[in-house]
């Protein structure tokens, strides 16, 4: 007995857990989404891990230099020499990403362009002065300067003063998540306004009503694309409405299926949704789509319901019965026309057009049309004028006797 007991006890111990870790699983948020940051000083390592250094923008690193004149290094902004003859400027940040990451010992590259063009001419395409900047998590590999934010190991100059290698130590600790590089989410095949290089965009990140669609649309297609190599790891996504009652969500298409995207061949997914009631508020579509070890693209579409639709099979229904009564009218006819065939020509000895049943009343209605049109004479009619015909063609002797005593009384005619 305590043996059962003690059995029944663990089954029961299992069955509440594994019912509470779904609980906990259906009420669980779902992870944040990969967002582009809000500026363009950002970077993704060799293993695809982001890197947000955007509270970093403007924060100077200086060098001050022996033989030469002092650098500032202001953080994804720009590079300049100072010294008693004025500030010389060796590039700016571009708008462009020139963010990128190293090789070696070098784990991130800035670069800077467009610097002063004094004196530097004849330099690449009249680019004027550039600094490279070689960003080393950490402290420097030589052991001149340590500290909290980093500082500036060493400055390498041209020949020419137009160009300045700088190498840069700072702490690397805070890191995002694994962004899988080359996926793009848009409305058109070769588009990307939802995701980019695996990076959500700003305003679908979140709800955003400003953003959203109109009531009489029904249905959003979405183009996906990978790179080749890493398409199979593209899953099939999942959806979450909020509210989860009023909002019909339906996903179809290639990408529905998981079929692997590739930048040659876009998968399509069609969000198909239909409002089943009016709702002050837009109703929200989480969709998630998970990536075999990365972090899930997520992003986020609103639908305004101003009034409710109906389904599309309602809208189609009156049609197909139509459709099958009007098949069924067809067979019917059929049916009778072959009936009626086969017995006006076995029983009643008829052929051709005159077994077709319905076309003794289809005769007689043309013979009223044309007789009231005057189009055709009786059969006697037909006859009496034939005779006449004949016998005026035809005289008789006796006639042809006494025209020819006419002849001679009145002259031949």
């Amino acid at each position: 007995m305590l043996q059962g007991g003690s059995t029944l006890t663990v089954h029961s111990f299992n069955y509440l857990f594994a019912s509470l870790l779904i609980v906990i699983f259906l009420h669980a948020p779902w992870a944040t989404a990969i967002v582009v940051p809000s500026s363009n000083c950002y970077v993704l390592d060799n293993s695809s891990q982001i890197f947000d250094f955007t509270d970093w923008i403007g924060h100077p690193f200086e060098y001050v230099g022996k033989d030469s004149p002092d650098l500032v290094v202001r953080f994804c902004k720009d590079v300049e020499t100072r010294s008693q003859m004025g500030y010389v400027d060796f590039g700016r940040y571009s708008s462009s990403n020139h963010f990128v990451a190293g090789s070696g010992d070098v784990n991130f590259v800035q670069g800077f362009y467009n610097g002063d063009l004094v004196n530097c001419e004849t330099s690449f395409d009249k680019m004027g002065r550039t600094a490279q900047v070689n960003i080393i998590c950490g402290n420097c590999l030589n052991g001149m300067c340590k500290g909290e934010l980093g500082c500036i190991c060493n400055v390498t100059y041209d020949s020419t003063m137009c160009s300045v290698l700088v190498e840069l130590a700072i702490p690397c600790e805070k890191h995002g998540s694994r962004v899988f590089q080359g996926f793009t989410v848009g409305f058109h095949p070769r588009s990307w306004e939802v995701v980019y290089n695996g990076l959500t965009q700003l305003g679908f990140e979140k709800a955003r009503h400003e953003f959203s669609f109109g009531t009489e649309q029904t249905h959003v297609s979405l183009y996906m694309t990978a790179i080749a190599s890493l398409s199979g790891l593209v899953g099939k996504p999942v959806f979450k409405v909020n509210p989860d009652k009023g909002l019909e969500v339906k996903l179809s298409g290639s990408g529905a299926d998981g079929s692997p995207p590739t930048t040659l061949s876009p998968s399509t997914l069609i969000v198909n949704w239909r409002c089943e009631k009016a709702h002050d508020s837009p109703y929200e579509v989480a969709i998630s789509i998970p990536l075999e070890g990365y972090e899930p693209i997520e992003f986020t579409l609103t639908k305004i319901c101003e009034y409710r639709q109906e389904k599309g099979g309602d809208s189609m229904r009156g049609w197909a019965t139509f459709g099958v009564l009007s098949f069924i009218f067809i067979v019917i006819s059929l049916l009778f026309c072959c009936g009626g065939f086969a017995y006006k020509t076995r029983v009643e000895h008829q052929h051709g057009l005159d077994a077709l049943p319905g076309m003794t009343i289809l005769s007689a209605c043309l013979e009223t049309v044309t007789g009231v049109a005057g189009g055709y004479s009786q059969a006697e009619n037909l006859n009496s004028a034939f005779i006449n015909q004949t016998s005026w063609e035809h005289v008789p002797v006796s006639a042809q006797g006494t025209q020819r005593q006419g002849e001679r009384k009145y002259g031949s005619i």
